[in-house]
């Protein structure tokens, strides 16, 4: 079964995270992935462990990087520079998230291989853009730092937190591979090529949603309000018996129906609680006395209790509950890549995007270090059998 973007070559000159997160995407969605490493240690994220699986390997590596095939370029090696070159002339899709100004230096800049490969889509990831912010390195904490999302995350005001996870690096994948498919669209049907850029700032921006759009559009600088929502109420961790059971009310039916399951439908009735508006202004009145209630039972009744009157809950779970719970819903989260020399196969996150007809594709465990360097050189020759393809239109 071919994917969506069987045909499309990819040429990945990214490492760490934002970059071959968007080319992993890609490549589950049916494109030729060649990922570019530097010789003798490769992408930096193949050092970063542990953990490590059975074989050895970094599992950080693991995360973004199967469907993909890699060879080692020394970039300041003229016979490498000229294979890297001739790799991004020939592709579809060239992503890369070096500082501004280093492909440019190898004669691999935006502006370069549009001259040879006037179809290519090009995309560049940088922390800060291109602009005044070129100089300034980008790591998702820093960026989630001095973008906000510390700012609004925390377990209470004067202690904020980065999120467990590097997400703005993931939501700036997303935007590339958003980006660089609507390029491809826009290719398909005009056949120019173009220069698609992307930054983890103006991504986390975007991300914050309601939080940026109450500051652009009104002013307000939110706070810290630990796992509150500062618009919905109650839509927060409550305790109970034995672990915390997160509450997502959005609409006064279900404000009600949590009452009642509670055993205080009186609580619904109270004008100081009729409206989520009003439930709002009296924030810590009411989750006192919601707390009270949950307090007396355990998360898993409670959860089974509200569920059935179509209350949004849920316990936290660590990783471990989560995927069973995936799992018993029926999400086939995990899926298994073969490969070879490998000692067992490679467990993954399955992608989580479902396509009737055209669905992802898990053909390759993520590579070792220059493991197909030979094929892609031979790949590449000119003229020799079995070469790349004409770029897709």
């Amino acid at each position: 079964m071919t994917g969506s973007l069987d045909g499309v070559l990819v040429a990945d000159f990214s490492r760490v995270l934002a970059g071959p997160y968007a080319t992993m995407l890609l490549a589950d969605l049916g494109a030729d992935v060649v990922k570019v490493e530097r010789p003798g240690a490769g992408d930096d994220t193949r050092a970063w462990g542990s953990p490590y699986d059975g074989d050895g390997t970094a599992t950080y590596y693991l995360s973004v990087n199967r469907n993909k095939r890699s060879v080692t370029l020394d970039l300041t090696d003229p016979d490498d520079l000229t294979v890297a070159r001739d790799l991004a002339h020939r592709a579809d899709v060239i992503v890369q998230n070096f500082r501004p100004g280093t492909m440019e230096r190898y004669g691999l800049g935006y502006a370069d291989i549009a001259a040879a490969n006037p179809r290519a889509v090009y995309c560049s990831i940088t922390g800060f853009g291109s602009g005044a912010g070129a100089d300034r390195p980008g790591y998702d904490l820093l960026v989630q730092a001095v973008g906000g999302l510390m700012s609004v995350t925390g377990a209470q005001p004067g202690e904020p937190v980065k999120v467990g996870v590097a997400v703005v690096d993931v939501i700036t994948g997303l935007h590339a591979t958003v980006g660089i498919l609507a390029a491809l669209r826009h290719r398909h049907a005009t056949g120019a090529g173009q220069h698609v850029e992307v930054n983890l700032l103006s991504s986390l921006l975007s991300a914050l949603v309601n939080q940026a759009s109450g500051y652009v559009s009104a002013g307000v600088v939110p706070g810290i309000l630990g796992n509150a929502h500062p618009s919905i109420v109650p839509y927060e961790l409550l305790p109970t018996a034995d672990r915390p059971l997160a509450v997502a009310v959005g609409t006064d039916a279900q404000f009600s129906a949590l009452c009642r399951a509670l055993g205080v439908p009186a609580v619904a009735e109270d004008p100081r609680y009729g409206s989520n508006a009003d439930r709002v202004r009296h924030r810590e009145a009411l989750i006192t006395t919601l707390s009270a209630r949950t307090a007396l039972r355990s998360a898993d009744d409670l959860a089974a209790a509200l569920s059935r009157l179509g209350v949004p809950c849920g316990p936290v779970n660590d990783l471990g509950g989560a995927f069973r719970l995936a799992t018993d819903l029926g999400l086939a989260p995990v899926v298994d890549i073969d490969g070879p020399e490998r000692s067992q196969p490679v467990r993954q996150v399955a992608n989580p995007i479902t396509l009737s007809g055209t669905p992802a594709v898990y053909h390759r465990p993520p590579p070792r270090l220059g493991e197909h360097t030979a094929e892609v050189l031979a790949w590449l020759a000119p003229g020799k059998p079995g070469g790349p393809a004409a770029p897709q239109s």
